[in-house]
């Protein structure tokens, strides 16, 4: 699947949610050790010889010792896709009652979409590092030790605005023959 089917498939899940099917958000608190993370993302997709394309949401990001839960939502805040997952299943449920499972989030999304989003490289970005993950390359530190720019996994990532869970800005940018995708995540 091409990046124009990826955002074709993305606008049509932003369709359903804006006609009233929506998944039920949760409720449940968030346990000690864990990282509760709201805010907005944008992902722009350029190819060669086509226009680029951008689509933006929210998200509502629960990662607790044992599940992650990753809610994407439209700009009136109903849930339009909800990735779960756990030790053994990642599972992916679309607001018109459609699950797609696999072993790992990446190996879902790259089912679901077509192209590969670093799910499970976020488990750790999105949280304040001071040493580096198997992997990655640092190339900056802030003054406080931080990492704010590395490569890991064919990314390139820029962390800033931190608070104390982590960083409120995270923007990634993967570049590959002919194309290019930049993910960028505002945290409230």
């Amino acid at each position: 699947m091409g990046f124009r089917s990826i955002a074709g498939l993305i606008f049509a899940v932003l369709l359903v949610g804006l006609s009233g099917c929506a998944i039920q958000p949760t409720s449940e608190p968030v346990p000690e050790g864990s990282l509760l993370r709201i805010g907005r993302f944008a992902v722009k997709t350029e190819q060669a010889n086509q226009a680029p394309e951008a689509i933006q949401g929210g998200f509502v990001w629960r990662d607790t010792p044992t599940q992650l839960t990753l809610d994407l939502t439209n700009p009136f805040g109903s849930i339009l896709a909800r990735v779960t997952v756990n030790s053994s299943v990642a599972t992916l449920e679309r607001a018109n009652g459609e699950v797609i499972q696999t072993m790992t989030p990446d190996s879902l999304v790259d089912q679901a979409l077509g192209q590969s989003l670093p799910v499970q490289g976020l488990r750790a970005w999105l949280r304040t590092q001071q040493k580096p993950r198997p992997g990655m390359r640092v190339l900056e530190r802030d003054a406080q030790g931080r990492i704010v720019s590395f490569e890991q996994d064919g990314w390139s990532a820029r962390l800033s605005n931190f608070d104390a869970e982590g960083p409120r800005l995270v923007s990634l940018l993967r570049s590959e023959t002919g194309r290019k995708m930049s993910v960028r995540l505002v945290i409230d």
